[in-house]
C-alpha cells in the first residue's frame, strides 16, 4: 500500500546549537541529539532523567481528585474484615489490573477476591449479572479496574444493594458520571493529575501506591515488586510510551526480565521468549495475545490465576491451557478475516468512496472481531467496525486510522446505539440490528466532514536522512537507550537515497522481503514485513529509495545490524512531505 513519507524539517539555526552543546558534553553522535531535540529534551538533567527512568519522578497520587476518599474506604475495608472484590476487564490491562490490587491488598492483610466477567455472558465492563454475583459472595467493597467509568445503571445497581464501589478507570468518560463511592481516572475534566496517559493498570497502580502510603508501609519493598504486571498491562494497552508510561515500562520490563513471577515465567517459556531480554515487542506479539486469549476464547478469569500464582505446576498448567486457546484464536482469527474480506470486496466497489468500513455476521466469534478489525484497517487503511450478532443485538468492535477519533464519531450517533466506550482509535459498542445500516451512513457523513483525503494514505513518519557509512555499533547502542518502544516514542524511522540492491532479493515466510543495498561500499541486510509484493519490481543492480528502522539482530550467535524496511520508491521519485 502506497504510504505518504513525512519527514521532520531541518534543524533551525537555534536547534543546531542545541546539538552540538549535547553532542559535546554527553559525547554522543550528532543523530542522537537531533533524536533528542525533535523530543524537546534539550536540558543535560532531562536528558539524564530520559534515559535512566526512576520511580521517584512518578507524580504525587493524590493529585487524583478522589484518592484521599478512595484510600480511607479501603483501609477501612481491610480493618473490618469486609470482602473486597476487584472487577477488572477481559483484556490484558484489565487482568494484569486485577492481579495487582489482588496482591498487593492482600500483602496487608485484606479479605479480599477478584472478579472478570465472560465476554460471551457478562459483555464488557460491569455488568448487572456480575453485580449480583458479588453480592451474593458477600462483597462489601467493589474496585473496578479499567473499566466502570460510563457504568451509570451498573452502579445505581450496587448502591441499591448496599455495596460501596471506587472506580478505576483510564477511558474516555461520557458527560454523565456514575454516582460511585469515588472514581480515580485521569480523564476526567477536573481531575488535576499531571498526566493523563496511564493504562488502567497504570491508574490501578497509583490506587495502591496511595493506599501504602497512607498506612506508611514501604513501597519500595512491597509496591515495586509488582511492576512487571505494570509494565505487562501498560505496553500491551498500546498507550503511550512517555512521561510516566516510559518510566513503568522501562523499570517493570528489567522486572519482568528476572521473572519474578511464576505464572508469567510459564508463559513466556511457552512462548519462546524465556532465553532472551524482553522488549515490547516481545510483550505485544508474544505475551499479550496469548494473555488476552483467555479472555477472547474462555475466561479470563484464568490469566488473573495465572498472574497470581505462587505454585510451579499449577501455573505451567494454567500456561498451557492458555497456550492451546491462543493457537485456537489464530485459527480462528485467519477464517473471520477471510470472510471479512470477502464481503469487503462485494459490499465496496470501490474504495475511494468508503470513508468507513462497517461489516456484520451473524457467526463471527465475538472473541475475535476487535483482532480482525486491526487487520482490516491494515489491510484497507480505513477506520473499520466489525458486528457480530446474537438474537438481534450486535456486539461491535472498532479500529480507526492515525487522526481520526473514533470514540468522537461514535458519540456522534450515539442515539442509535444500545451501549459503546473506548478510545481515540479503538472502541466497542452494542446495537440492535435494525440500525447497523443507518450507523454506517451516519458515520460515513461525519467521515466526509470530518477527514481529508490525504488521511485515507498511511503516513510514514521519518526522523531524518542517514547515510549507510554513519550505521555503526555505536549509534545502534546509543538508539538502545531510547527503549522501550512504542506509541510516542517509535523506534526512530530512517532513509537513505540512491542504494542500490545487490543479489537477488527473495521472500521468506508469509510474504516478507528479504534484501540487501549498498551505497558509498557499506552494505545493508534489510527485512521489510508484508512487503513481499515488492518482489517483482525489484532487481539486482537497480537503485532505491529506502526507509527502515534499525536494530540488533541475533541469529545462531553471531549479533549484526539489520534494517527493519518500512518502504521503498525507485529512486529519483517524489514521494514525501516535510
Amino acid at each position: 500500500m502506497q504510504k505518504r513519507w513525512k519527514i521532520f524539517e531541518p534543524l533551525s539555526e537555534e536547534q543546531q546549537l542545541q546539538k552540538e552543546h549535547i553532542v559535546e558534553t554527553i559525547k554522543c553522535p550528532e543523530m542522537i541529539a537531533e533524536m533528542l531535540i525533535r523530543k524537546e529534551i534539550t536540558g543535560i538533567d532531562d536528558i539524564e532523567e530520559f534515559f535512566h527512568p526512576d520511580l521517584n519522578n512518578m507524580h504525587d497520587p493524590f493529585f487524583y481528585k478522589d484518592m484521599k476518599k478512595a484510600t480511607k474506604r479501603i483501609i477501612l475495608a481491610i480493618e473490618k474484615k469486609e470482602l473486597i472484590t476487584i472487577y477488572g476487564d477481559y483484556d490484558v490491562d484489565g487482568t494484569t489490573s486485577s492481579a495487582l490490587l489482588y496482591l498487593g491488598l492482600k500483602k496487608i492483610g485484606a479479605n479480599i477476591d477478584y472478579y472478570i466477567p465472560h465476554r460471551m455472558i457478562d459483555g464488557y465492563g460491569l455488568s448487572l449479572s456480575g453485580v449480583d454475583i458479588l453480592k451474593e459472595n458477600g462483597t462489601e467493597l467493589i474496585i473496578s479496574v479499567d473499566c466502570g467509568i460510563n457504568a451509570i445503571e451498573e452502579i445505581e445497581q450496587i448502591n441499591d444493594l448496599g455495596m460501596d464501589i471506587i472506580v478505576t478507570d483510564h477511558h474516555n468518560p461520557k458527560e454523565e458520571l456514575p454516582n460511585a463511592f469515588a472514581i480515580i481516572n485521569p480523564k476526567m475534566k477536573d481531575c488535576e493529575y499531571p498526566y493523563d496517559m496511564l493504562a488502567g493498570v497504570g491508574v490501578a497502580y497509583k490506587l495502591l501506591v496511595a493506599v501504602y502510603s497512607q498506612l506508611e508501609i514501604d513501597t519500595n519493598e512491597l509496591i515495586d515488586k509488582y511492576l512487571d504486571l505494570v509494565a505487562l498491562g501498560t505496553i500491551a494497552d498500546i498507550v503511550p510510551l512517555t512521561g510516566e508510561n516510559r518510566i513503568i515500562a522501562s523499570i517493570g520490563l528489567d522486572r519482568l526480565v528476572k521473572k519474578h513471577n511464576i505464572g508469567l515465567n510459564a508463559l513466556i517459556k511457552l512462548a519462546g521468549l524465556s532465553q532472551k531480554e524482553l522488549n515490547s515487542s516481545d510483550i505485544v506479539f508474544g505475551i499479550a495475545p496469548r494473555i488476552n486469549a483467555a479472555g477472547r476464547m474462555g475466561s479470563a478469569m484464568r490469566a488473573v490465576e495465572l498472574m497470581v500464582s505462587v505454585d510451579e505446576e499449577e501455573s505451567e498448567e494454567l500456561a498451557q491451557i492458555i497456550e492451546r486457546e491462543n493457537s485456537l484464536r489464530q485459527q480462528i482469527d485467519q477464517r473471520t478475516f477471510q470472510e471479512a474480506c470477502d464481503i469487503i470486496e462485494k459490499k465496496y466497489k470501490n474504495m475511494d468512496d468508503t470513508p468507513i468500513i462497517v461489516v456484520s455476521s451473524d457467526g463471527w466469534h465475538p472473541g475475535v472481531i476487535g483482532i480482525v478489525a486491526s487487520k482490516l484497517v491494515e489491510k484497507y487503511y480505513r477506520p473499520s467496525i466489525m458486528i457480530t450478532f446474537k438474537e438481534g443485538v450486535g456486539s461491535g468492535s472498532g479500529r480507526s486510522i492515525t487522526g481520526f477519533n473514533l470514540f468522537d464519531a461514535l458519540v456522534s450517533v450515539e442515539e442509535y446505539l444500545e451501549t459503546f466506550g473506548g478510545h481515540k482509535y479503538a472502541a466497542g459498542l452494542q446495537i440492535l440490528v435494525e440500525y447497523v445500516d443507518l450507523l454506517e451512513n451516519k458515520l460515513k457523513k461525519y467521515m466526509n466532514e470530518h477527514v481529508t483525503e490525504d488521511q485515507f494514505i498511511p503516513p510514514l513518519n521519518i526522523d531524518t536522512k542517514l547515510e549507510l557509512f554513519e550505521i555503526n555499533d555505536n549509534l545502534l547502542e546509543w538508539l538502545e537507550k531510547f527503549a522501550p518502544f512504542g506509541p510516542g516514542n517509535m523506534r526512530p524511522t530512517f532513509f537513505t537515497e540512491q542504494v542500490m540492491i545487490i543479489g537477488f532479493p527473495y521472500n521468506v515466510g508469509k510474504n516478507h522481503l528479504k534484501l540487501k543495498v549498498m551505497k558509498d561500499g557499506c552494505e545493508l541486510d534489510l527485512i521489510g514485513f508484508n512487503l513481499g509484493d515488492y518482489l517483482p519490481f525489484l532487481k539486482k543492480g537497480s537503485y532505491v529509495d529506502i526507509a527502515y528502522s534499525l536494530e540488533f539482530n541475533t541469529w545462531q550467535g553471531r549479533t549484526s545490524i539489520q534494517g527493519k524496511l518500512k518502504d521503498l520508491r525507485i529512486a529519483g521519485q517524489d514521494q514525501w512531505d516535510s
